[in-house]
């Protein structure tokens, strides 16, 4: 129960900047026709699972398989990404991610290999195919709320399903130090993702 008064407040509070956003948007004759969804957190600062990201803009699916790098690929599943519709309308507009955006990437195993490079062979023909999901990881661009990683935020929701409802910021280490070292643009993989390359 108190779980849940908290999320109402941080519901209200997001909504509120939401509103503003939406009107300040407005007066600079610039609208924004898509309501953006933005991140809510529990009280003691953990992000909650955001809710219909599988209705996001889809932005691509790399994959790493295990077969391909010795065994041991740091991410052997696919990474189905996605990003909140309200930020990609206002980063079509301006090139930026603003404040409060969210990606979400759920992770998809592959099915079984067939052969040693951990393909198999479906009616389409020989290559990777995706099974069951595998948990998610979501990033939030909040530069107050991150700023010893440049404004964005990393938070894991399991690498199994269920996925978590809610998450603690990950170390700088264990994920903000490799977008930092090689993104193309603000910590985000833009050089895998056409929508965004442009």
């Amino acid at each position: 129960m108190r779980i849940g008064f908290r999320t109402a407040t941080v519901v209200i509070a997001s909504s509120a900047i939401a509103t503003t956003l939406f009107f300040g948007s407005l007066k600079n004759g610039n609208a924004q026709t898509t309501t953006r969804q933005l991140p809510q957190y529990t009280a003691d600062g953990q992000l909650l699972l955001p809710k219909d990201w599988n209705h996001w803009v889809y932005l691509g699916s790399p994959l790493t398989p295990n077969a391909l790098n010795d065994g041991h690929a740091n991410f052997p599943e696919f990474h189905n990404v996605y990003i909140e519709p309200g930020s990609y309308e206002i980063y079509k507009k301006t090139g930026q991610f603003p404040e409060g955006t969210m990606f979400f990437k759920e992770l998809q195993l592959t099915l079984p290999g067939e052969n040693p490079d951990g393909s198999r062979t479906e009616p389409s023909g020989r290559g990777y195919f995706p099974g069951p999901l595998n948990g998610a990881d979501v990033t939030v661009k909040d530069s107050k709320r991150f700023p010893e990683t440049n404004g964005w935020g990393y938070f894991n929701f399991n690498h199994h399903e269920p996925k978590a409802p809610m998450a603690k910021v990950k170390a700088k280490g264990e994920c903000a130090y490799c977008h930092i070292a090689s993104a193309k643009k603000d910590e985000v993989w833009t050089q895998f993702y056409p929508l965004l390359d442009k």
